[in-house]
């Protein structure tokens, strides 16, 4: 099976970042799925935070993932502390699938710009930090790609159904 086909271990990722003593927010679709919206996603993704010893964990995690860039040319590289001291989009594959590690969203949203506009969840037992629904609906609208705009009017609805229900 192609490695980047492979079904991802959600609940395994998100023990390894959470045992590791990883800072992050989840984003993107697993953040969706979160807060209700009926989407699908084939990764996860999150959002780091760029302090050095978060860093250091990140890289400790990472390799235990045994996780490596995607590259089309099928090299194994794997990331580093300097790589993902820059920030960035750090797209890879691991034991457990697809793994995005993401130094900022939308418009350049970092860490701490996000974890206000984040709640804690338990997720599988885990407290994991998850960006809001109204926070996700603004890094789509920021980031305005093909894909994002896609499951905006999604996100948008699922929204208004919540807001419809917690006014009734």
């Amino acid at each position: 099976m192609d490695e980047d086909r492979r079904p991802v271990r959600f609940r395994e990722l998100l023990r390894a970042l959470v045992e590791g003593e990883v800072e992050f927010v989840i984003v993107g679709g697993v953040a969706a799925v979160l807060e209700g919206a009926p989407v699908a996603t084939f990764d996860l993704d999150v959002v780091y935070s760029l302090e050095e010893s978060n860093v250091g964990r990140l890289v400790r995690v990472l390799a235990d993932l045994e996780a490596v860039y995607v590259d089309p040319a099928g090299r194994r590289i794997q990331p580093d502390a300097p790589r993902l001291r820059g920030g960035g989009h750090h797209l890879l594959r691991s034991r457990y699938g697809r793994l995005d590690v993401l130094g900022s969203v939308g418009e350049r949203l970092k860490f701490e710009d996000l974890l206000p506009r984040s709640r804690v969840a338990s997720v599988h037992g885990m407290e994991v930090s998850v960006l809001t629904l109204e926070a996700l609906i603004g890094t789509k609208e920021a980031a305005n790609r093909p894909k994002d705009r896609a499951v905006l009017d999604l996100l948008r609805q699922t929204l208004a159904e919540r807001q419809a229900q917690d006014g009734d």
